[in-house]
């Protein structure tokens, strides 16, 4: 049986797993604490600004807050282009591994 999405499960997932408080959160956004525990209780949901600010702020994608998609997302920023490069060669060498 499929599970049924959560909002506010994924938000507060997203928040503990960046170690923040809910009133770090909503300073960094400039929202009030309460909002933010609205949110992750359901009982208020984002507007579409706050969204994109969470997005931002979790690094990941819209979408993946939504529920539209369960892949979290790796951000290579602060990396050179060479360690950008070299991630990647390591990555792709991971995936050749984990097919074969």
């Amino acid at each position: 049986m499929e599970q049924a999405y959560d909002l506010g499960i994924r938000l507060k997932g997203l928040r503990e797993k960046h170690r923040l408080s809910q009133t770090q959160v909503a300073t960094r956004l400039n929202l009030s604490r309460s909002a933010i525990a609205n949110y992750e209780s359901n009982t208020s949901f984002p507007s579409t600004d706050v969204v994109t600010k969470l997005a931002l702020l979790y690094h990941t994608s819209t979408d993946y807050i939504l529920g539209l998609e369960n892949r979290t997302t790796v951000t290579l920023d602060g990396l050179t282009p060479s360690q950008e490069d070299d991630l990647l060669e390591v990555i792709n060498i991971f995936l050749k591994q984990f097919k074969a």
